[in-house]
């Protein structure tokens, strides 16, 4: 909003050519056209939102009564859990509000990418705001009350937005021939072509492909992160790092040389997804000063399904996919734990693989205190955000 007004004014001064457009408007706000300030701006703004509204808004929580209950199914969690009995959450409500603002200001709310940006973290955060309300009120509303939205709810509502945003997304190019927008970027593969171009070495994904590819990784990133979600820092503090390789890789597609010399796709306007990166990067940040051990706040579905869901969707618009997952390495692992731990306990008649899933439960329980836990996944993920930027070279 803030950028767009600054643009709309620098194009009008420069067309009346009066003095203050010559040089005192440039001399002002020209930087405002600098991608790399706006990102950056954002990710300072963002960030300041969560320090000085932090407190006010886990006061409001606490005086509202939404806690954490501390209930588990799992015996071995019950020590756990009481810890975390009566700590607020729906703290993703702070991490959305913050995100939202900084993009409002300083993204270019004219662009397609960053509308459907907006569309997606939006319905995700209210979905995860629904569940965590039910969740949390079902006392209040008595025992029979529901303990949030039923599995297959999220799952078909998330399914569904992602598909319909695919969908559009898909249909959203400048040009009736395929386009590196569509096209499947593997590892290692040099995927770069000059516009108007169409290499016979590429894989360009057909309407349903894309749409299902799309749709998996939306809501396949937003569950994992949510399901990652279960101790002080981890999900905050990962998520954080991540989105520092986001910003990097929407930078990178946005711009025609970097991404000519990278020999990665090339998509246009896709540089003001850095904007909502850097952005998130700032939520998540100051999202830890209140999060980390012992947490003041927990983020709750409301701020893991909506950033999943954001990371899933940059990867898709950057072409990224692969690399992209790579740097979320943990989450991944945290929901293939989960899903091996389902499968072997149906397949076996009740034998588990882990102590307890998902894993990073399991090694609380080997023995590593929470903080470690925590601190070395975050070391983990510096090391796979570094591993995943260096292949975008090797090819």
């Amino acid at each position: 909003m803030l950028y767009v007004l600054l643009d709309l004014c620098r194009k009008w001064l420069s067309e009346h050519g009066t003095w203050i457009g010559e040089r005192g408007y440039y001399t002002l706000f020209a930087i405002f056209d600098q991608i790399q300030f706006r990102t950056l701006a954002a990710a300072i703004l963002s960030f300041a939102i969560m320090i000085v509204f932090g407190r006010r808004v886990i006061a409001m929580l606490v005086r509202l009564k939404i806690g954490d209950a501390g209930l588990s199914d799992a015996e071995a969690l019950k020590r756990h859990a009481a810890s975390r009995a009566n700590v607020p959450t729906m703290g993703g409500i702070l991490i959305a509000a913050a995100i939202l603002v900084s993009t409002l200001l300083l993204a270019d709310l004219r662009q397609f990418y960053v509308q459907a940006g907006l569309i997606i973290f939006i319905t995700f955060a209210g979905v995860g705001a629904a569940d965590d309300w039910l969740k949390l009120t079902a006392t209040q509303r008595g025992s029979k009350s529901r303990q949030g939205l039923y599995a297959w709810e999220k799952l078909v509502f998330q399914l569904g937005v992602a598909a319909l945003v695919a969908w559009f997304l898909y249909g959203h190019t400048n040009t009736p021939a395929p386009d590196l927008a569509h096209v499947l970027n593997l590892p290692a593969q040099k995927t770069w072509e000059s516009p108007g171009n169409v290499s016979s070495s590429l894989i360009y994904l057909g309407a349903i492909a894309y749409v299902a590819f799309a749709t998996l990784m939306i809501a396949g990133m937003s569950n994992a992160v949510n399901i990652a979600d279960g101790m002080d820092g981890l999900v905050g503090g990962t998520a954080g790092i991540v989105s520092i390789g986001l910003v990097v890789l929407s930078l990178i597609a946005g711009s025609q040389t970097a991404a000519q010399y990278l020999l990665v796709p090339h998509i246009p306007i896709a540089d003001e997804l850095a904007v909502m990166s850097g952005a998130m990067a700032g939520a998540c940040f100051g999202f830890l000063w209140w999060n980390c051990s012992p947490a003041s706040v927990f983020m709750g579905d409301t701020g893991a399904l909506a950033l999943g869901a954001l990371v899933g969707y940059i990867a898709v618009i950057t072409r990224q996919e692969f690399v992209i997952v790579a740097m979320c390495g943990i989450f991944m692992i945290e929901a293939g734990s989960v899903a091996l731990q389902v499968g072997y306990f149906k397949s076996t008649g009740g034998k588990r693989i882990f102590k307890v899933a998902p894993y990073h439960h399991h090694l609380h329980l080997s023995g590593w205190t929470e903080q470690q836990v925590v601190a070395r996944f975050w070391i983990i993920t510096v090391l796979l955000l570094a591993l995943a930027l260096a292949t975008i070279k090797i090819r």
